[in-house]
């Protein structure tokens, strides 16, 4: 995945604020940024933070045979990652031109200016020496990753101890930290990189470039240096054409910020030591501050409660009274009751309207019913109306015989036998229920 590029907004924006000495993060043209060391709990590994920029550093050992043309001499080998979690312009398992450059530029510095005695790694003549591998990986890049690396490189190989041990004809024997103190290697300078920045054609220059300054320089300058003053390597790259008193002016400037790096690291390497020896707390979860999440620590604040009273007192004078109102419970039914005036419940009233409602279709079927049965009482005491059964078949025919005097002719209605047994017992039963009173 590549980086995204910068806008031309953005890179007029930056030109022309490093054109007025000014730089976003608010340093000024020679400063760094804070450099913060933070060591494990195991010997060799520590973290190095220049400001968000992050390197891990580990340092391993293991005994191995010595090179041919050079039998009484060590090893030491360095390598640096980038993996996509520092940023997603980085792939894993890929050595891209930056890398194999950073690595070069670390071997340089660390391992030809010669400032681990390697003959002492040696166990025993042209068949067992020491080979020292130091693992950098980058947790988050932010620019100049360098001098991070750097730093965290001679900080890891200063911290580190390697195991102690002992030569009895050709028995070699590798002593664990609980049998003997593992012993420190042996270093003579501490070689630290620092990085130039270049904007048009060498107009100006910033020390310690971030990301986006990265992005829009025209030329880097790398200077590795002790606190002796003495230079380890040099590098320039970008194709800038540099004049002799521009880097002697670098030179000088890199003097001074490898001085204070390198008493930087010894500060925090003998608190280290004395936190161990005194038996303190030390490791990469001691260094979290007290503010993050992670800690779930916070800090008490102490609280003044001698005139909550008077406040208490104020605060319930200028409140306003309380409504003098008593409120009585209201009982409806059994095992309910009511507090204040609220709204009375609607189904009392819809009941009694549905008991009306009843009461007055009940009235009116009754009346219904006395009329229909007092008209049936008049047609029995005149002459009752007989139904005859013609046949027992599916659809028959109804004869309904009536008084010739009533002016009606007989008439023959189709019915099927289901109808005419319902009407036949219909009929049956209110003659039994009203017989006609002669």
């Amino acid at each position: 995945m590549r980086e995204t590029p910068l806008s031309n907004c953005e890179r007029l924006f930056l030109l022309r604020a490093i054109a007025e000495k000014k730089r976003l993060d608010g340093r000024q043209t020679y400063d760094y940024r804070n450099i913060k060391i933070s060591f494990g709990v195991d010997y060799g590994c520590c973290i190095v933070e220049l400001g968000k920029t992050r390197v891990l550093g580990q340092v391993s050992a293991e005994m191995v045979a010595p090179k041919m043309n050079r039998p009484t001499e060590g090893i030491l080998y360095f390598n640096l990652e980038l993996s996509s979690m520092a940023s997603p312009g980085f792939e894993a398992g890929r050595q891209s031109d930056l890398l194999v450059k950073l690595n070069r530029l670390l071997e340089r510095c660390l391992r030809n200016s010669k400032c681990i005695d390697t003959e002492s790694l040696c166990v025993a003549a042209g068949e067992k020496v020491w080979q020292i591998r130091v693992d950098l990986h980058l947790l988050n890049h932010e620019g100049n990753i360098i001098d991070a690396a750097s730093i965290a490189a001679i900080v890891a190989l200063s911290h580190f101890r390697r195991p102690d041990v002992s030569i009895q004809g050709d028995d070699v024997t590798v002593y664990t930290p609980e049998e003997r103190d593992p012993v420190p290697l042996c270093i003579h300078h501490m070689p630290i990189c620092v990085s130039f920045s270049f904007f048009q054609q060498g107009t100006f220059l910033l020390v310690d470039p971030s990301e986006r300054e990265e992005r829009v320089m025209d030329g880097l300058l790398v200077i590795a240096m002790n606190k002796h003053r003495e230079i380890c390597t040099i590098q320039t790259s970008g194709g800038i054409m540099l004049l002799k008193d521009q880097i002697l002016r670098c030179s000088k400037i890199a003097s001074v910020k490898v001085a204070e790096i390198t008493e930087l690291i010894m500060k925090a390497l003998e608190n280290d030591q004395k936190a161990r020896k005194e038996g303190g707390k030390f490791g990469f979860a001691e260094s979290i501050p007290d503010q993050r999440i992670t800690a779930l620590k916070m800090e008490r604040a102490p609280v003044d409660t001698s005139d909550v009273e008077e406040k208490a007192g104020e605060i319930l004078t200028l409140a306003e009274p309380p409504l003098e109102t008593a409120f009585t419970p209201v009982l409806r039914t059994p095992g309910t009751a009511q507090i204040g005036e609220g709204l009375e419940s609607s189904w009392r009233d819809l009941d009694e309207s549905e008991e009306e409602e009843d009461d007055e279709g009940g009235h009116d079927n009754s009346t219904i019913k006395g009329n229909l049965d007092m008209e049936m009482d008049v047609m029995a005491v005149e002459k009752p109306v007989e139904l005859i059964v013609l046949s027992e078949s599916e659809e028959e025919e109804v004869v309904v015989l009536e008084p010739e005097g009533a002016g009606h002719k007989s008439r023959s209605v189709p019915q099927s036998k289901h109808q005419d047994n319902f009407i036949t017992q219909k009929k049956t039963n209110k003659k039994k229920q009203k017989k006609p009173t002669h």
